[in-house]
């Protein structure tokens, strides 16, 4: 797990397709308007039958989680300046929980990705576009 901050700011949370760990582990903190977690369970393990509460909720922020099923994607993070912070390169079966600042990304091979964040869909309303820095000058590239 990396955490992708700008100036004390979490920008993002990177969960890698290597991450194990039995048990549940939770990402993030409970003030976060999208929670991410992962959960290792053996056989024969059960979670009870539930359902969830009708409970409003005020999200003044999109936070979006991105699975990628397939390919290789280089994702750009930028600080909520627009400016370039770090890149990361994630492939099959990493995830990412983008939390606040910009993102941008290139699919490095063809790629499937699933994308889940909060609605109801308020179209182009929920973000403001820019444009990009030539990654080739982030600070940090990894893979």
């Amino acid at each position: 797990m990396e955490l992708i901050k700008s100036s004390g700011t979490i920008l993002a949370i990177i969960v890698s397709r290597k991450f194990s760990q039995p048990g549940i582990v939770f990402f993030t903190p409970d003030d976060f308007s999208q929670q991410l977690a992962y959960m290792n369970r053996p056989t024969g393990y059960q979670i009870a039958p539930h359902v969830h509460n009708l409970l409003r909720r005020e999200v003044f922020h999109t936070q979006e989680a991105l699975f990628i099923r397939r390919g290789k994607v280089r994702v750009d993070f930028y600080s909520e300046e627009k400016t370039l912070v770090c890149s990361r390169v994630l492939e099959a079966g990493d995830v990412v929980l983008l939390v606040s600042g910009g993102h941008g990304f290139e699919m490095i091979e063809e790629s499937e990705i699933i994308e889940v964040k909060q609605g109801p869909f308020a179209g182009d309303s929920d973000k403001v576009r820019f444009e990009p820095i030539d990654a080739s000058q982030s600070p940090t590239v990894k893979e």
